[in-house]
């Protein structure tokens, strides 16, 4: 496959859901993985106060030299922040506890919502070349993820396919479009992404029906299952990409990356 960019600057993309526990960093880490997997270069930004991306891919507390705090709130460069992983292609920015108190040490800053964005912009970090860079957002709509919609091009959104699934998109829905008018006009709902499905649910099934009659194309074809080896996976701080590859988890991160590459541009799922 030929490595494509969007006109040599990445594309951002912040994974939101104000709910926890729907698989949304088990996203981030193997989405991340699976755009690597197709030869793209990947940076995930962790800006979950939790650190589980981090800890999923193999960052150490003690190695987290600079976070994603730092380069928010200490002026440190964003490019200094950047850790190698051992996935090829695939780069983390790390967080720690700290991101807990950035909310209230933001609320005095009249840029507040616009730090992530700033940095991000930066020519050290553009001088990186990465074709994706992904944001793991807090289970909440606070302000951290404010300044993820107002970074990124657009938003995905896993949903776990469960009671009351959809009601909970509402919310997020009016924090998008407040960003929209606010901040960021061209931010676009990238899709949403049914994750820990189990075929054999009739509830299950009903929500997948629910949300393509609902919310039409916005909902990816593909569908990410509920599957031991996706649970594994972070225990050995590995994408499930690695620890197994023909799992069905593995092979459907891998479709969910060509279906993203192919709304994004169809010359690059070629």
């Amino acid at each position: 496959m030929s490595k494509q960019t969007y006109n040599d600057a990445a594309r951002i993309i912040a994974i939101v859901n104000q709910k926890g526990g729907v698989g949304k960093t088990t996203t981030a880490i193997n989405l991340g993985a699976a755009l690597a997997d197709a030869g793209h270069k990947v940076l995930l930004l962790d800006l979950d106060p939790q650190g589980n991306a981090s800890t999923g891919l193999g960052v150490e507390p003690e190695d987290r030299e600079h976070t994603t705090f730092d380069i928010l709130l200490n002026s440190v460069k964003t490019a200094k922040a950047i850790i190698e992983t051992s996935y090829d292609n695939l780069s983390i920015i790390p967080s720690t506890t700290d991101l807990s108190s950035a909310d209230i040490e933001l609320m005095d800053n009249e840029n507040r919502s616009f730090l992530l964005k700033d940095a991000l912009q930066q020519k050290s970090l553009k001088k990186q070349e990465y074709d994706y860079i992904l944001i793991d957002c807090p289970p909440s709509l606070n302000l951290l993820t404010v300044n993820a919609m107002v970074a990124s091009h657009s938003v995905l959104v896993p949903l776990q396919s469960e009671f009351f699934a959809l009601e909970g998109l509402s919310q997020l829905m009016l924090t998008l479009r407040d960003v929209r008018q606010a901040a960021n006009p061209d931010l676009r709902i990238e899709g949403i992404v049914l994750t820990m499905f189990d075929a054999r649910n009739r509830l299950a099934q009903q929500v997948e029906a629910d949300a393509r009659e609902n919310l039409g194309e916005l909902v990816f074809r593909t569908i990410i299952p509920r599957n031991v080896r996706v649970s594994e996976a972070p225990s050995f701080a590995l994408p499930v990409l690695s620890y197994d590859e023909s799992s069905k988890g593995a092979i459907a991160y891998r479709s969910l990356a060509q279906e993203l590459m192919s709304r994004n541009s169809p010359q690059m799922a070629a």
